[in-house]
């Protein structure tokens, strides 16, 4: 991490199809060995199928499976003193978006299923349901932090 100068942030064109930046952000974290073309061709899929199941517009129940996803606090060890403690700290807004994103994507390679696109449009839909893998991981790291929430005198 240089200690002087700070790297700028890159802009992310939007997504070709549904005008996001949320959803092309989304579109790299499901690539795999730089095949952009077949990451969003099951993006559009899962957004299109997810749509359907939940009988509402696709980029409605995508936002609202992020905002479900999204964690306000983890733990992060600290030492002091020879022992290390979980000390739970707020996190960064975009680091926020990414855990929710990358979340999702591996709860969705988890499930069983037949192809990536229907995998990931029930987790989309599970997610904006608050039901599903990656609401789960968003809860378990929320009570680890408050069952931690002692130690938040040691936070740096």
């Amino acid at each position: 991490m240089p200690r002087r100068y700070r790297p700028p942030r890159r802009s992310v064109a939007p997504d070709p199809l549904y005008g996001s930046e949320a959803v092309a952000k989304f579109t790299n974290i499901v690539m795999r060995n730089g095949k952009k073309s077949v990451a969003e061709r099951v993006v559009q899929d899962a957004l299109r199928r997810a749509g359907r199941i939940a009988r509402r517009e696709p980029l409605e129940v995508f936002d609202q499976a992020i905002r479900n996803v999204t964690p306000v606090l983890e733990v992060k060890p600290r030492r002091v003193g020879g022992a290390t403690y979980q000390v739970p700290v707020e996190i960064r807004p975009d680091r926020r978006l990414a855990l929710a994103r990358r979340w999702l994507v591996r709860y969705a390679r988890q499930r069983r299923g037949r192809s990536m696109g229907e995998k990931l449009a029930a987790e989309l839909v599970d997610a904006a349901n608050n039901t599903g893998g990656a609401v789960r991981r968003r809860e378990e790291t929320h009570r680890m932090a408050e069952s931690n929430k002692a130690f938040s005198h040691f936070r740096y």
